[in-house]
């Protein structure tokens, strides 16, 4: 049982979280972690682990929403990712265009805006064209903002922002004097989004795989032994409780 109160986050005598509506985070960043674990406790394939990873993720977006969040990022397959086995990662596309034709109308109908970060131009072309289609779709909506990391790492986003940079200057468009956090932070795939006040990662590992590092600066982690395809909307209400009743100095004294 769940209630929202806009003065406090207390956790009552019976175990109901009460969350203060006033102060859910604004982004929140998704590692999607433990969908070939949980399908080999079960003794299944990986890609049905997969595919019921997708479960979750229509969950969490439609409570993220009810929140009041604004930002969504899930970390949905990195730059390391090709290293895995060709069926599993050819399994893993046709699953990600199939999610885009089988939500597209109720995430659109939700307001949700469908954006990607990464390079998807190394995307197989089926995806590439089904993301920017997605996107061209619902970039006017006014809801929350779900991106979805392909093709993503940390470092990459780095250095292409770093290509940029060097090109403008070679242009003539920027003074190496200019340059400063405001400048790379407009350079990165997340340019006009805020950086993620919360990153959650289920499964039982404790380290970022290269996942928005620029922008995780000042972020709160919220860790869970939890599998991606069982997190449940319980459990991002925890999270956001924890996130709640940290202290938050950004460096400075409260």
């Amino acid at each position: 049982m769940f209630n929202f109160l806009k003065k406090r986050s207390t956790i009552s005598d019976d175990g109901s979280i009460h969350l203060n509506y006033d102060n859910i985070p604004k982004h929140i960043a998704i590692i999607m972690d433990g969908n070939g674990r949980w399908a080999k406790q079960r003794n299944l394939p990986r890609t049905i682990g997969h595919k019921a990873g997708v479960e979750t993720i229509r969950r969490i977006i439609k409570e993220c929403d009810k929140l009041g969040v604004k930002y969504i990022t899930l970390y949905a397959f990195s730059t390391e990712n090709w290293k895995r086995p060709k069926d599993e990662v050819s399994a893993l596309m046709d699953l990600l265009v199939e999610y885009l034709k089988k939500e597209f109308d109720e995430l659109n109908k939700s307001n949700v805006v469908i954006n990607h970060i990464g390079d998807i131009s190394k995307l197989p072309e089926r995806c590439s064209k089904e993301l920017i289609s997605a996107y061209e779709r619902t970039k006017d909506n006014t809801g929350i903002v779900m991106n979805l990391a392909l093709n993503y790492g940390g470092r990459s986003e780095i250095i292409d922002g770093v290509k940029k940079i060097a090109q403008d200057i070679k242009d003539g468009k920027l003074k190496i004097e200019d340059i400063d956090e405001e400048v790379i932070s407009s350079h990165m795939y997340t340019k006009g989004m805020p950086d993620p006040d919360l990153i959650i990662r289920p499964s039982g590992e404790q380290r970022l795989s290269n996942f928005l590092l620029w922008q995780c600066a000042y972020s709160e982690f919220w860790y869970s032994n939890i599998n991606w395809p069982d997190f449940s909307e319980s459990d991002l209400h925890k999270a956001i409780y924890d996130y709640q009743n940290r202290d938050r100095r950004f460096g400075g004294i409260k």
